[in-house]
């Protein structure tokens, strides 16, 4: 198989958009989780360590959380139908792409430095259905028409 059809096979299996995390950046992660029959959504929040492959249909990133004073660790694939939402709630200022020296550290030494941002327009995803602008415009020029008529 050539190369461009396994590119036009993985670009079809991307979202059309993402957030653009970044390492240090300290995320919410909305992932369905299936039990049995049931779907449930789960919230895993921590600090992303490491961000992969950003351009590609298997991108990842690895977001750390301390829980009840151990480590906790995992992975998630940007554009996986199971990840949900993805939402940055802090950015930091960090020199590095893989932050894994944070897994030595604890207490006051896992601390980053916060940056400032503006968070909705991080956490806001552009909106590429055009049908739906039509069907807000519509009714707007309902109206304009009834006021002209009376």
């Amino acid at each position: 198989m050539s190369f461009s059809i396994l590119k036009k096979i993985g670009d079809a299996q991307k979202k059309s958009a993402v957030v653009d995390v970044r390492s240090g950046d300290t995320v919410k992660v909305t992932q369905k989780i299936k039990e049995g029959n049931k779907f449930r959504s789960q919230v895993f929040e921590g600090v992303v360590i490491r961000t992969d492959r950003k351009d590609s249909h298997t991108a990842r990133i690895t977001v750390r959380k301390i829980a009840s004073g151990i480590g906790v660790e995992k992975s998630f694939l940007i554009h996986s139908p199971l990840v949900e939402k993805i939402e940055v709630t802090k950015r930091a200022k960090v020199r590095r792409k893989n932050l894994t020296y944070l897994r030595e550290r604890s207490g006051k030494s896992a601390r980053l430095t916060g940056k400032d941002f503006d968070r909705n327009a991080v956490n806001e995803l552009p909106v590429e259905n055009h049908a739906e602008e039509e069907k807000v415009e519509a009714p707007e020029e309902a109206k304009t028409e009834e006021t002209k008529e009376a």
